[in-house]
């Protein structure tokens, strides 16, 4: 443990900022799954609904991803990578 005032006050900072960097990515993976569960009951019986679903959840996660990159939870490659991975998911069955 440090015995340094400002060390101890970065220890608590740094803490602070796991827990906070952690949440956003749980929603991240979180909204991801949702969106991949989407896709595949779109691919078992496709309709309008389930079209309107995978795009309201395709969305939320492409905002959750773009603020977790601009909050610096994530490196923008990793989120470039992950919007990719969603992407492609759709791209897929309708081709």
């Amino acid at each position: 443990m440090a015995n340094i005032k400002s060390a101890i006050k970065r220890i608590q900072i740094s803490e602070r900022n796991r827990l906070h960097n952690k949440a956003y990515k749980s929603a991240v993976k979180t909204l991801m799954k949702k969106y991949f569960d989407a896709v595949e009951t779109y691919q078992a019986s496709p309709s309008p609904e389930a079209l309107e679903d995978v795009n309201l959840k395709m969305s939320l996660a492409y905002s959750k991803i773009d603020k977790a990159v601009k909050r610096g939870v994530l490196h923008g490659n990793t989120g470039a990578r992950r919007k990719s991975r969603i992407a492609n998911a759709i791209k897929a069955i309708s081709t």
